[in-house]
């Protein structure tokens, strides 16, 4: 049978001491050096740092794993400003193109006679349906496709 004593005898919650200690700088920046010449750290490398930096072999091992996790938040947090800043400058560049082309647009209505009229085909290709000075064949192409808003070739 079971002894009383056995029975309600409470368990201690004991926390188990921790037997690392804060990096010093000089730790830490050799540590970091060793990060950069190599992101993964084998055996004989984490025994080495130990015993360099005068620390346990686990502490190294720790350090490293979170080193490579805060590496790579960092990677991919730089990756989406940079791909940010990207469509940032793709989108401000398309509406630069955007007004370049209403002003163009505005300088052909202007320049073109009301008694002239175009068709493109769907290929972006256009005819003339009424004559026109010999000067502005180009000009009218390219203003009834603007105006059609066909894309192809003038």
């Amino acid at each position: 049978m079971y002894s009383s004593k056995n029975f309600h005898t409470k368990k201690q919650h004991t926390q188990p001491k921790c037997t690392s200690k804060r990096l010093t700088e000089d730790q830490v920046r050799l540590l970091e050096a060793s990060f950069k010449l190599e992101r993964k750290l084998d055996t004989d490398r984490k025994f080495h740092l130990a015993q360099e930096l005068g620390i346990p072999a686990r502490q190294v091992a720790i350090w490293y794993q979170n080193k490579r996790a805060r590496w790579k938040s960092q990677s991919l947090e730089m990756g989406y400003t940079t791909l940010q800043q990207k469509l940032d400058n793709a989108l401000l560049e398309n509406e630069r193109l955007k007004q370049e082309l209403a002003k163009v647009r505005q300088m052909l209505v202007d320049s073109t006679s009301s008694s002239t009229s175009y068709v493109c085909d769907e290929e972006g290709n256009s005819d003339l349906i009424i004559g026109e000075p010999s000067g502005c064949v180009l000009q009218n192409e390219l203003y009834a496709c603007l105006i059609g808003g066909h894309k192809g070739r003038v």
